[in-house]
């Protein structure tokens, strides 16, 4: 079942750490936020390397609209198993909120509004409700093999996009941080100053995501 987006073209929970997905460069990346010697709150983003498996809550999927026309994410949204929200202003952008997680990134909510990426999700979701009924009571790990490069024909000429090639490659018992467990920290100690660590490895299988 399509999740309810309007893909033609033209056409608030708790506060956790996130993961983000840039459609133009075809990264994974995290982002943590950290104090530094001065007391001000930065953020940090990593790249994370692909392959890579996470337990993704597609049950509980959000979708409805988000604008960052006020410098922050404002989302409307709603459960997949009520009415698609109104459009609150032309800022705001169809889009998608779900939790992911794994032992070494925690809880951390992924959303986005690119078309592109609306789009491959819709396909995940086709996937997701397909099997879950043979899964009761477990949460789909979702695998992130790499990148499809999506071509768009536009006025400006023609736009290349980056989504996700991702598909569900296992089941597991739904994790307890999914449902009030510890996230992982957004609010980490004050350091003078960050290094960046190498970026993640991939998870070989989902029965060691936990």
């Amino acid at each position: 079942m399509p999740l309810g987006f309007n893909l033609e073209a033209g056409s608030s929970g708790d506060i956790l750490p996130i993961i983000k997905w840039d459609a133009k460069a075809g990264d994974l990346l995290k982002q943590d936020r950290y104090q530094a010697s001065d007391g001000t709150w930065q953020k940090d983003e990593q790249e994370l390397s692909l392959p890579i498996q996470m337990a993704m809550d597609l049950g509980e999927i959000e979708v409805g609209w988000l604008s960052f026309a006020s410098g922050a994410p404002d989302f409307r949204m709603a459960k997949i198993t009520e009415p698609f929200p109104d459009q609150p202003s032309q800022d705001h952008k169809q889009a998608f909120r779900v939790r992911v997680a794994t032992k070494d990134l925690g809880l951390r909510e992924f959303s986005h509004s690119a078309k592109t990426v609306l789009r491959a999700l819709d396909g995940l979701f086709n996937q997701y409700e397909a099997e879950a009924a043979s899964h009761q009571g477990k949460v789909p790990v979702v695998t992130i093999s790499g990148t499809e490069t999506i071509k768009i024909t536009s006025p400006q000429g023609e736009l290349r996009f980056k989504v996700p090639e991702w598909k569900i490659t296992d089941w597991i018992d739904r994790p307890a941080l999914m449902d009030g467990g510890a996230a992982a920290p957004s609010e980490p100690a004050p350091v003078a100053a960050v290094a960046k660590p190498p970026a993640a490895p991939a998870e070989p299988t989902g029965a060691n995501l936990f």
